[in-house]
C-alpha cells in the first residue's frame, strides 16, 4: 500500500504541476541562469535560499537512496542523478518501485563510504543552516507569498521541497535498521523535524553495518 500511495503521490505532483500551478512567468527562465550562476542581486533571499536548498536535498538523498539501492532490483543512481535536476519528481518513483530491505550485504565502493561519511552530513547539515538562515532572516516574505501564488516556478519549487521533507521517513526507518538503531527519539527527530532533522541524523549515525564488518568482529 505504502508502494501504491507513492505512486499517487507522484502522479496528482505531476498532474498539479503541469494543469493547476500557476502560470510560468516571462522571467522565468532568466530567474534561472541568474540563480544558477550565482547572480543573486536584487533576488528575493528567500527565494535564493530555497533554490540552493533543493541542491542540497538531492545531496541528502543520495546519502540515503545510494546505500538502499545496493540491495534493491533497481538501480539508484538514476532517480538521484535526476533529482538534481527534478527533485521529488526524480525521487518518488524510486520511493514506489523499492523494496524495504533492513539489512546491507556485501562491501562499501568508494562512492557508498563517502555517503556513508558523518562528515558529509556535517557539511549538508552546515550549508542547511547557513541557507535557513540567509532565507528567513534577510528574505522578504510578502514578496515570496505574492511570487508563490502567481509563479509556476517558485509554487511547484515549494512544493517540492515540502514533498522531500515529508517522504524520507521509509528511507530512514530502513537506514536506521541497517546500522542497529533502535530510537524511537532519533526516528522521530529525522523524520518529523524539516530539513534540520535529517541532516542531524546523517552527522550522527554510525558507520553502516557490512557483512565485511560483521565476518571481522566475529573472527576477532
Amino acid at each position: 500500500m505504502l508502494r501504491i500511495g507513492f505512486a499517487i503521490l507522484w502522479l496528482s505532483f505531476v498532474i498539479y504541476a503541469f494543469a493547476f500551478a500557476p502560470p510560468n512567468q516571462p522571467d522565468t527562465f532568466e530567474l534561472i541562469t541568474q540563480l544558477s550562476s550565482g547572480q543573486w542581486e536584487g533576488i528575493n533571499p528567500t527565494i535564493v535560499a530555497l533554490f540552493n536548498l533543493m541542491g542540497i536535498w538531492p545531496m541528502i538523498y543520495a546519502c540515503l537512496v545510494l546505500i538502499d539501492g545496493a540491495d534493491q532490483n533497481i538501480p539508484a543512481w538514476p532517480f538521484v542523478l535526476s533529482s538534481f535536476a527534478v527533485g521529488a519528481f526524480a525521487l518518488l518513483p524510486y520511493l514506489a518501485l523499492r523494496q524495504p530491505h533492513t539489512t546491507f550485504t556485501g562491501s562499501k565502493s568508494t562512492l557508498l563510504s563517502l555517503v556513508d561519511s558523518p562528515w558529509v552530513g556535517r557539511l549538508l547539515a552546515a550549508g542547511s543552516i547557513a541557507l535557513l538562515g540567509y532565507g528567513l532572516l534577510e528574505g522578504d516574505w510578502s514578496n515570496f507569498i505574492a511570487q508563490w501564488q502567481t509563479s509556476r516556478f517558485i509554487n511547484v519549487m515549494s512544493l517540492d521541497f515540502c514533498l522531500l521533507c515529508a517522504v524520507v521517513a521509509p528511507l530512514v526507518k530502513d537506514d536506521m535498521a541497517k546500522r542497529k538503531i533502535n530510537s524511537p527519539i532519533i526516528f522521530g527527530i529525522a523524520t518529523l523535524i524539516p530539513l534540520l532533522g535529517i541532516v542531524f541524523y546523517l552527522s550522527v549515525r554510525p558507520p553502516l553495518i557490512t557483512t565485511d564488518s560483521t565476518t571481522a568482529t566475529a573472527s576477532s
